[in-house]
């Protein structure tokens, strides 16, 4: 029986067709000690069977040493993909789930090239020292194979390089050793960690940073002038027209149209990209339907680098401040910035508990996407924080992994829809802590637990190896409380026009009481906002 559906071999074959060169698989196997070697192995006969462009060698571990020493492999399952040259690219574990379209575009790319810039191609061809990178991926992942994918094109195009992707599900030693806690984690060199997907420029910074720190000094305004960045260093002696404040969807749109309009602009943000960093796919945004987010990050930032726009990306801002006739933005390092209009564009992020011990153990056990991370507490107990549709979904991801779960609401009552919740509740794995509370977080490297109080004051001391916390998204609008007005749910009030009720100060995208929080609208109000600023600043000008 064939593994695949026949929409998904139509979908395969049409891929295939557009194979160039010939593409070479070989294919590592343990006959001991690897449940997932025969699956792996029939995905892979299955496969090269839809193109006379692939074709397919399989070795043993044991019976095959001289193979096993040439490329370089220690563990199984392994699969090699080449032509007539070994680019180092490698995939440890089954390649199924999400991962398997980081297989195909892997074949893609050797079989019919890239079509990356010459300036970027030139600079990745121009690392001279030795450089592996390491990605962990689970199959559950959707984030995992952008990050697979840019590393393997660097790969490629770097003999110096060389690229292996793992189901790290499948290895608890590697789970162990890097301190996996939520993929995907990307290791540069056994030292330099990447947390996320980024896009190709910023791998190959980070490669740069980590393996020649040296030339990357020299090369970092060069690098950035090649890639087509632009921007220039924010100052704190500057009166600027506007200081946009955020640097996802909301903020990016409203930077290039006020600049269009002859504003001299700035843009703050301790991140680039908002909620784009965490959004596997977007099918309903006009004209780049099936993007991943962070592909939509990297056009966004190609466009918004074409003009002269300040930034400081990577300060926090603090507070806001009014003047007689400006505004101070004042950024956790203690710079100290000066506008005559503010956009506020700063967006949502997870809710947090906001208890002792959680911001240090983000990452190291506390978590947000159990669809990503559910493969790493397999046979575990973890904690799930919530009483919604996102906390029932998070323990049913977990179902299949964990050894055993505790769903944590502060209320008695849940609010999931029923066919979830009689789903994960039916489980015998899944125990419930009703009307209760995380207090702390205890552990210092790594989560180790937590501190519980129920609704009659008594605490409770439960140990495990990981927590998620589902309970929903929250405006990051702390900066604008007691300076513009908020509703109930701490949400920027504006007008139509993105006025706040302060004169001078506007507000786009999902900070703000705008109701539906989709990255067109977002983007929408960027626009509006800007030209709204820059009506306030030229009363009499044109807002076309």
């Amino acid at each position: 029986m064939s593994l695949f559906p026949p929409d998904v071999e139509k979908q395969i074959l049409e891929i295939f067709s557009g194979l160039g060169k010939p593409v070479q698989i070989v294919f590592f196997k343990q006959a001991e000690n690897c449940q997932t070697c025969p699956e792996q192995e029939k995905l892979l006969k299955e496969l090269t069977g839809f193109s006379d462009k692939l074709s397919l060698k399989v070795y043993d571990m044991v019976h095959h040493g001289d193979e096993v020493m040439n490329y370089q492999i220690d563990r199984a399952p392994a699969t090699v993909i080449m032509d007539e040259t070994d680019y180092g690219i490698r995939f440890y574990g089954l390649t199924a789930g999400h991962e398997f379209s980081s297989l195909l575009s892997t074949i893609l790319l050797l079989s019919t090239g890239t079509n990356i810039s010459l300036q970027l191609t030139d600079l990745i061809a121009s690392i001279s020292k030795p450089v592996t990178i390491k990605v962990m991926t689970t199959l559950t992942c959707p984030y995992c194979p952008q990050m697979v994918q840019v590393a393997h094109v660097m790969a490629y195009l770097n003999p110096m390089i060389t690229a292996e992707a793992f189901d790290v599900s499948e290895y608890d030693d590697l789970t162990q050793r890097y301190q996996v806690n939520s993929v995907p984690m990307t290791i540069i060199n056994e030292t330099g960690v990447l947390e996320g997907a980024v896009s190709l420029p910023e791998l190959f910074m980070e490669v740069l940073r980590t393996a020649d720190p040296e030339k990357y000094r020299e090369l970092d305004d060069g690098i950035k002038e090649a890639m087509g960045q632009k921007a220039v260093s924010m100052v704190e002696d500057h009166m600027y027209d506007t200081i946009i404040i955020g640097g996802g969807p909301a903020g990016i749109s409203a930077a290039v149209y006020a600049v269009r309009k002859g504003l001299d602009v700035a843009m703050v943000s301790d991140t680039f990209g908002g909620q784009l960093v965490y959004t596997a796919k977007i099918d309903n945004y006009l004209g780049l339907g099936g993007i991943d987010g962070i592909g939509m990050i990297e056009i966004f930032r190609r466009q918004l680098d074409q003009h002269q726009i300040a930034q400081d990306i990577g300060s926090k801002v603090v507070s806001l401040e009014k003047q007689d006739d400006s505004f101070d933005v004042v950024t956790e390092e203690g710079a100290r910035y000066s506008g005559r209009s503010i956009i506020l564009c700063t967006g949502m992020e997870y809710t947090r508990l906001g208890v002792p011990g959680e911001d240090g153990l983000i990452g190291k056990g506390i978590g947000f996407c159990a669809t990503c991370d559910a493969p790493l507490y397999r046979s575990k107990n973890v904690e799930v924080v919530g009483g919604g549709n996102s906390a029932f979904t998070a323990v049913r991801d977990l179902l299949g992994y964990a050894e055993r779960i505790t769903l944590i609401h502060r209320r008695d009552e849940f609010t999931a829809d029923k066919v979830l919740m009689d789903e994960v509740l039916s489980s015998e794995k899944v125990t419930l802590h009703r009307s209760s509370q995380v207090k702390e977080f205890h552990g210092d490297t790594r989560l180790t637990g937590l501190t519980l109080e129920t609704s009659d004051g008594v605490e409770v001391e439960l140990d495990f190896d990981g927590v998620f916390i589902e309970i929903g998204l929250t405006p990051n609008s702390d900066i604008a409380k007691g300076f513009v007005d908020l509703n109930e749910q701490d949400e920027i009030m504006v007008d139509l026009d993105s006025s706040t009720s302060v004169p001078g100060v506007f507000a786009a995208g999902d900070v703000t009481v705008i109701k539906e929080k989709q990255i067109s609208i977002a983007v929408g109000q960027g626009t509006s906002a800007a030209l709204k600023a820059y009506s306030f600043l030229h009363p009499t000008g044109s807002e076309k």
